[in-house]
């Protein structure tokens, strides 16, 4: 029988949202990592950017074990930053800078998840102060689940720059289908939306 490890199921799939969404930055231009693509401007290196701030505030801040604690922390993390500062990159920073903050915050979340009982209380600062305190299993799911969440905005934001699609690295799960297949399909469901659509 297979012992339970609760932290080891955990941060697999933290891991595995963590890795998709760096991979949707593969291959791409300076222009496209950064290019808005929705009406409320979601690209492609702010979300990398975003959940590298998340988890270093609920994976570091919450449990007394901020990461800035030798060096300031940048401007888009401080309390004076402005609306969607995290969502973002200026052109002086660079993709390897955010994917590298990020890489590292992956190793500070593990040390905190690796050196805390999953029932360990922390208190999340910017929350209300009559639900700031939670147990670190309740932040990893919810990192997880915020992960993942951004993870799949990934994957829309990286079709509509280059028609590029899958689950992650090797691991298409996709149907197979030629373009000439897909536009076919696509054709079909927007038939079917005009046809509901008439009713």
């Amino acid at each position: 029988m297979v012992e339970p490890n609760p932290k080891a199921d955990l941060l697999r799939y933290l891991q595995d949202a963590r890795e998709a969404l760096l991979w949707k930055l593969d291959g791409l231009s300076e222009y496209d990592v950064r290019r808005p693509l929705t009406p409320t401007g979601t690209n492609l290196l702010g979300l990398v950017k975003h959940v590298a701030g998340v988890e270093l505030g609920y994976l570091g801040d919450t449990f007394g074990r901020p990461y800035f604690d030798r060096e300031p922390p940048p401007w888009w993390y401080t309390q004076d930053a402005e609306p969607n500062a995290d969502m973002w990159a200026t052109a002086e920073e660079s993709r390897e800078q955010i994917a590298g903050l990020y890489r590292r915050a992956w190793e500070h979340s593990d040390s905190t998840i690796g050196s805390l009982p999953l029932d360990a209380i922390g208190h999340v600062p910017w929350w209300p102060a009559e639900r700031r305190e939670v147990t670190l299993h309740h932040v990893v799911v919810r990192v997880i689940a915020d992960t993942h969440r951004h993870a799949g905005h990934a994957d829309i934001v990286r079709e509509l720059v280059d028609g590029s699609v899958g689950w992650s690295k090797g691991t298409g799960n996709m149907p197979a289908g030629d373009p000439t297949w897909w536009q076919d399909y696509r054709h079909r469901l927007e038939r079917l939306a005009q046809e509901a659509g008439t009713d």
